[in-house]
């Protein structure tokens, strides 16, 4: 059997936590910030943490990650 190969765009753009949860940049801040609040900008600073249904997606493109909860 072949070995799997985990997706290179996902490398790049998640970490999994010390609590096995998945991370990721907030999304809606590449362009058009003149049209935003400044809430919406503020508030997608930093990281998120992925709901359940994208972390099965996760799972599915990186197959050898196994502890997350």
């Amino acid at each position: 059997m072949p070995k799997l190969k985990t997706k290179s765009g996902l490398k790049r753009r998640f970490r999994v936590s010390a609590n096995g949860k998945v991370k990721t940049a907030q999304v809606g801040k590449r362009h058009g910030m003149r049209k935003r609040s400044r809430r919406m900008k503020r508030n997608a600073r930093g990281t998120e943490v992925l709901k359940t249904p994208g972390v099965k997606v996760f799972l599915r493109m990186a197959p050898y990650i196994k502890h997350l909860q």
